[in-house]
């Protein structure tokens, strides 16, 4: 046996001895609990004197014993079947129309369609993740967006997220996207003008605050443009805008984007964007979300312009969902109740009294005809909803004329009580003048012969029809209108060549800014001119047609 051998037993014994002595589970329980209370009161430090111990015990078992306890009830549904941007649901027995439900991976739907036993959902987000037989939770709030004066100079999702990389926008608050429109009492005839500085629309179908004027025409013929040219026009003035893109292509909503950009109109407009690679829940609550943001600006009293591109894509997106749903398909596959979704929509459209603030929201949207069919089930139906169309046809555009409008199939309901005087007293017949003139040119094209006061007709249409031509995104003000209608319809252009009328409109206006100033002020002050003003203009007129006529005399 080794020394370690004997140091161990040796141990080993004297341990045994010691607890024969003192064997610790020997010792009765009040003893043990005496000495382990001494040890422990040894290792604390000193107890606060401020520290009421014995009160704060008491306290907490006074709360533990008034503590109620309760069960929460939740409503909950499982996920049947996922796909397309829908999601159809069983369970969730307690869900409304419209409300919002949860998915497991953050994923918010909204409540579309109520069946006996099972709830169809549209996604506000990806399907990444979901699975049959996942438990959906029902959030028992409706759907609202953040809205405020902050979005303005914003590019932003449907939701209200910014698509920009700027910094987060902090809403003024939060409102549902559905909202009952201002009924009749609310609400103030449309007589205040809206300058769209498109010649041909402020003399010909003009339009006023809190109008709906639907613009139609084919694919590529400047319907975009027509409406970016009234958002420009509103630079200085204090209409705010709104521009909705449902469906576009990016590259189209670029280009927007940097037109305003490039105009120093960005900061005056919020840009919603819905592109064709979201959701379909999110291009059908485009156009709601978008006039929630106006009527925030209604309800402080604003004015707003807004821009609805398109609603045919709108129309497309709602029918996609609807026959997804299973709901019956109606004319062109649409579903029933097609009209009702775009009333309700253009109907928040208005101009209210004083009494509600005064404010007004003027709409225009945008609806896209093929081969300029415009007795379409969509179409129809939006033109029996608005105030008015502006129709643009593809032949003239693919001829060179822009704007591109045909006068003869456009109308103004408002007309001219939504129009300045002094743009009332210089275009009263030219209307009827442009028609009878298209009416006329179509014989002439054939070569029949005319007699000299119907040529001259032709010849008095052809300038007017140059004069109302327009290069795109150069909106041409108010007063510059008035003075080069009243030159045209006093005879001033009678002898200067179609050709030149642009020129010679170009170098009138910038003349008479210069040497007939009084005249020019009172027109755009007073928005009318007296006889005062209109002989000072007659006189510079004559001065400059003299001018003009010896600088186009060629020289022997």
């Amino acid at each position: 046996m080794t020394d370690l051998d004997l140091i161990t037993k040796q141990l080993l014994s004297a341990l045994t001895e010691k607890l024969r002595a003192n064997d610790p589970l020997g010792v009765p329980v009040d003893t043990f609990i005496e000495q382990s209370l001494k040890r422990v009161k040894g290792s604390l430090s000193p107890k606060p004197e401020n520290l009421q111990v014995k009160y704060v015990i008491d306290k907490l078992h006074e709360v533990t014993q008034n503590k109620r306890h309760k069960v929460l009830y939740k409503s909950v549904g499982t996920v049947q079947h996922i796909g397309n941007g829908i999601a159809r649901l069983s369970g969730l027995p307690l869900v409304h129309l419209d409300e919002l439900v949860s998915f497991p991976n953050g994923t918010q739907g909204m409540v579309l369609n109520l069946d006996r036993k099972s709830v169809d959902v549209i996604l506000l987000g990806p399907d990444t993740g979901i699975r049959g037989g996942d438990q959906v939770e029902a959030s028992g709030r409706r759907l609202s967006i953040p809205v405020g004066l902050p979005f303005f100079g914003r590019v932003v999702d449907p939701l209200g997220r910014p698509l920009d990389e700027n910094r987060a926008v902090i809403p003024s608050e939060y409102r549902y996207i559905d909202r009952v429109a201002p009924g009749v009492i609310e609400r103030a005839p449309v007589d205040t003008p809206l300058h769209t500085g498109t010649k041909i629309i402020d003399a010909l179908l003009p339009l006023g605050r809190g109008q709906r004027e639907l613009i139609i025409g084919d694919r590529q013929v400047g319907k975009t443009t027509l409406a970016l040219d009234a958002i420009l026009s509103q630079k200085d003035t204090d209409v705010r805008c709104v521009y909705v893109s449902i469906g576009q292509k990016k590259t189209s909503v670029i280009n927007v984007i940097d037109t305003l950009k490039n105009r120093n109109m960005l900061h005056h407009t919020i840009v919603m964007v819905s592109s064709p690679d979201d959701p379909p829940a999110l291009r059908y609550l485009a156009p709601y979300a978008g006039v929630t943001m106006a009527e925030f600006l209604l309800d402080q009293g604003m004015d707003v312009l807004i821009i609805y591109d398109d609603l045919s894509k709108h129309a497309d997106t709602y029918r996609e969902l609807s026959l997804l749903l299973r709901r019956p398909p109606g004319r062109e596959a649409y579903p029933g109740d097609i009209f009702y979704l775009h009333s309700r929509l253009l109907e928040r459209a208005c101009r209210l009294n004083k009494e509600n603030g005064g404010g007004s929201i003027t709409a225009l949207p945008i609806v896209t005809t093929q081969n300029g069919n415009i007795s379409s089930y969509i179409v129809t139906n939006l033109i029996s909803i608005t105030d008015g169309q502006i129709v643009l046809d593809a032949d003239k555009f693919n001829k060179g004329s822009k704007p591109a409008i045909q006068v003869g199939r456009s109308v103004s309901r408002v007309g001219s009580a939504a129009q300045e005087p002094a743009m009332k007293q210089v275009v009263e017949a030219l209307k009827l003048e442009l028609s009878q003139y298209e009416e006329v040119a179509r014989f002439a094209r054939f070569g029949t012969e005319v007699n000299e006061t119907t040529q001259r007709q032709i010849d008095r249409g052809k300038r007017l029809e140059k004069l109302l031509e327009q290069e795109p995104h150069k909106p041409v003000s108010f007063v510059d209108q008035v003075l080069i209608f009243y030159a045209f319809t006093h005879g001033f252009m009678d002898d200067v060549p179609p050709a030149m009328i642009g020129a010679f409109s170009a170098e009138l206006i910038s003349y008479a800014q210069h040497h007939a100033a009084q005249a020019v002020d009172q027109i755009h002050y007073t928005r009318a001119y007296d006889l005062d003003s209109e002989e000072q203009l007659v006189n510079v007129f004559n001065e400059f047609v003299e001018l003009w006529q010896k600088k186009r005399v060629p020289k022997i």
